[in-house]
């Protein structure tokens, strides 16, 4: 088993007498909350005192399994030691609650702003746009509540899925429901939920079930379909007036602010989930998300993305990129 590329708690349990050499028992614990019992020997570097009860990990060399030990001041410990359910102890009950209260948190908003539309307080456009950006980072700002159960993740989806059904049931007109259609339509068409807002809901929950939250290709497909293209259209809208020469629809600013918010918003959740534990943040993940935000931004610029629909391309070409990179 290796040591050297996981991050691990360790608790000593000295087994002899005041030696430069000890026999350890060392407890793992990884971010899947999996506990491993290892017992190894190590060498110990003495301090002035051992009034100090803090140490830090050194990797072993490759030739020999001892390993260093050397004290650490309290302050460089970790800031947050993450549990291994929220809200419960037992792990799928604490899903069950999570699964309630981000869907509460969701569906408020949602309800929110069904009622900005139906009093149209916004633009209908940059109403629907306000609701393209708030719902999936909302949603994935819950990620935590779950346990690292098997659960956490199909639990969590049920919150898009259940958008899946609704997009479905309304836009082939078996329910009716204004409200709905008006915060998330172009131009007020029911039939219209079958496209954008469908693939929405399902690139979410997609992203949910096989990529979660340790994986950083559902935080570029979300954050570059959420925040960057969300933030395209009421950027372009408001100062595109110099259009892309290859496709008139798109503007130069539209693009640029795609393509930045789509970068900044996957570093914010990088650093999110990092400070949980779920991953590890780099300058070389950092690099992968401007890649594969700028290609996306390139990718809805071009007249396909107009003919198919950008809630379409801008997730596929997020996950087809951020295969590649991550």
């Amino acid at each position: 088993m290796s040591l050297t590329h996981t991050p691990i708690t360790l608790t000593m349990i000295c087994r002899s007498s005041s030696t430069t050499t000890f026999t350890c028992c060392f407890q793992r614990f990884d971010p899947l909350h999996r506990f491993t019992h290892i017992s190894i020997p190590i060498s110990l570097t003495k301090p002035s005192s051992f009034s100090t009860p803090f140490l830090t990990l050194f990797k072993p060399s490759s030739s020999s399994s001892s390993l260093t030990l050397t004290t650490q001041p309290p302050q460089a410990r970790r800031k947050f030691a993450l549990p291994a359910t929220m809200l419960h102890q037992n792990p799928l009950v604490s899903d069950i609650c999570a699964l309630a209260v981000s869907g509460a948190i969701a569906f408020s908003f949602l309800r929110f702003f069904e009622e900005t539309a139906k009093r149209s307080l916004f633009d209908q456009k940059l109403n629907r746009k306000l609701v393209h950006v708030s719902i999936g980072l909302i949603f994935m700002l819950c990620w935590p509540l779950y346990s690292s159960d098997g659960w956490g993740p199909i639990l969590a989806s049920l919150i898009p899925g259940i958008n899946i059904i609704r997009m479905l049931v309304i836009g082939l007109g078996i329910y009716k429901d204004e409200a709905t259609v008006k915060s998330m339509s172009r131009f007020g068409d029911y039939r219209e939920l079958l496209k954008g807002p469908l693939y929405y809901a399902a690139t979410i929950t997609l992203a949910s079930i096989i990529y979660w939250r340790t994986s950083p290709i559902s935080i570029a497909a979300i954050c570059n379909l959420c925040a960057g293209d969300g933030l395209a259209d009421i950027v372009g809208r408001r100062f595109g007036d110099k259009k892309i020469p290859y496709n008139r629809n798109k503007s130069y600013a539209g693009s640029i602010a795609m393509a930045a918010a789509g970068f900044l918003t996957s570093v914010g959740y990088m650093s999110y989930f990092s400070w949980f534990g779920y991953m590890e943040g780099s300058l070389k993940l950092v690099l992968g998300f401007l890649i594969v935000s700028v290609v996306t931004a390139l990718v809805e610029s071009l007249p396909i993305s107009t003919e198919l629909d950008d809630n379409l391309t801008v997730p596929l070409t997020s996950i087809l990129v951020g295969s590649v990179i991550f």
